[in-house]
């Protein structure tokens, strides 16, 4: 199993263990990371590598959000980038308590890439076809991504998990 981390995060697997599936041939990403696992699983089945299961934890969902939206997440990280990152990471725990995470450096660049990432579904298809099984865990709490748009989207090619009370990192308390 290999695991992608979130935006600005490293070594926040453990938040997700409860629902990680340990097996080689299972490719974890949450928020970001999501995005990275999705490419990685693509990349591995064009290189003849066996993947059975895609697992995306609060995939970064986006694609939804208008320009203004996504100029101002960009303008406040280029203002106060520390300022910019607490607020995130209170905001993937909100409604409930923060948990003990570890950061690491970002870029302008990482969060432009997230920001303006489309999934692209026919690509999302492909993987199905080829017998990856797309697990996709979402929090209704969830106040970073549009998850209402996530689940519609997600809905019609992957088993969706929608996790009442759960917040970005799909914890309950």
């Amino acid at each position: 199993m290999k695991f992608y981390s979130g935006f600005s995060l490293k070594n926040e697997e453990y938040l997700f263990k409860e629902y990680i599936l340990k097996s080689e041939y299972t490719i974890v990403g949450f928020s970001y990371g999501a995005i990275k696992a999705f490419n990685k699983a693509q990349k591995d089945l064009r290189e003849g590598i066996r993947i059975d299961t895609l697992q995306l934890f609060s995939p970064a969902f986006f694609q939804t959000k208008d320009e203004k939206f996504k100029r101002l997440q960009l303008m406040s990280y280029k203002k106060n980038k520390n300022a910019y990152l607490n607020q995130f990471i209170n905001s993937c725990f909100a409604p409930h308590k923060n948990k003990i995470i570890e950061n690491r450096e970002t870029s302008i660049e990482e969060l432009k890439d997230l920001l303006e990432y489309e999934w692209p579904i026919e690509h999302l298809r492909a993987l199905e076809d080829r017998g990856v099984k797309i697990e996709v865990y979402l929090g209704s709490e969830d106040k970073i991504i549009d998850v209402e748009s996530a689940r519609e989207f997600f809905l019609e090619l992957s088993t969706v998990t929608y996790i009442k009370g759960a917040n970005h990192f799909l914890q309950l308390s």
